[in-house]
């Protein structure tokens, strides 16, 4: 159902069972799947793919150019994935030629006011609460949960499972399966409950804190953390996932809440 007071360039790809309310504006490089809702007042311009059964509201704004000097009009995406929804007024532009496409996954919750920026690359699953702000080029894992006023630095990680407090400033990356919280941003715990609501067991789940109380809690420094941690702890997928976070990190991950600024 496409409402007449809508305007959709003639070449937009659109199913025929996306519903299209008053006032929303669809330019030419567009694709819209199937079952797909889009609230009156939204803007959608060159670039987008959007995936099927998503709910878009009112005042949003998708894969507009980067706020990016350096652009140079290049041709990229912003893409989203199926069952998605994203909230009033939230804004993802699409990608440079760094990474080409700006991606939010399937089943997100993106909330009111929020910004995606240039070159995000986004999980399945993610929560993002009103007003989060994530700058260009950061990736974020599966099941990330960031509450309301989250704001994020460029070029950061963040793990999968991992939950970020309120009002957080993110300048270093943030491991999996961790609570983020404090100023500076602070390790404060593993995310337990969210862990237990997606299926991990008790032992993986106290596997995860051992791992963080080597890192974290025992004040020791970051190689001498990882050594132990490898020597003393048989190889699962989440004793890899988590060294290789570490070890692959660019910006640094956060500290251990109570560890001086030189530990890691």
């Amino acid at each position: 159902m496409i409402q007449p007071l809508a305007y959709i360039h003639p070449q937009a790809k659109i199913a025929g069972n996306v519903v299209i309310e008053p006032f929303v504006t669809i330019h030419k490089d567009v694709v819209i799947e199937e079952g797909t809702w889009i609230g009156s007042n939204v803007t959608i311009m060159d670039g987008a793919r959007i995936g099927k059964n998503c709910r878009i509201f009112p005042g949003a704004v998708i894969s507009a150019i980067p706020q990016d000097l350096k652009f140079d009009g290049e041709e990229t995406t912003a893409e989203i994935g199926d069952n998605t929804t994203i909230r009033e007024c939230v804004t993802v532009n699409r990608a440079t030629k760094d990474k080409w496409k700006t991606v939010i996954g399937k089943n997100c919750l993106i909330q009111a006011y929020s910004h995606i920026a240039h070159d995000c690359i986004v999980g399945d699953n993610c929560i993002f609460s009103n007003s989060t702000t994530l700058a260009g080029h950061i990736i974020v894992g599966d099941y990330v949960v960031l509450a309301g006023l989250v704001a994020v630095h460029q070029f950061c990680h963040i793990g999968s499972h991992a939950f970020i407090a309120g009002g957080s400033l993110v300048r270093k990356d943030v491991p999996p399966f961790v609570k983020a919280a404090r100023e500076p941003l602070s390790y404060v715990g593993i995310n337990s409950v969210g862990l237990r609501r997606r299926g991990f067991s008790s032992n993986q789940i106290n596997e995860i804190q051992d791992i963080y109380r080597v890192l974290f809690v025992k004040n020791n420094n970051l190689t001498k953390a990882l050594d132990i941690i490898e020597a003393e702890y048989k190889p699962t997928e989440i004793r890899d996932e988590i060294l290789d976070f570490v070890r692959s990190s660019n910006r640094g991950v956060m500290k251990g809440f109570g560890q001086s600024k030189g530990m890691l």
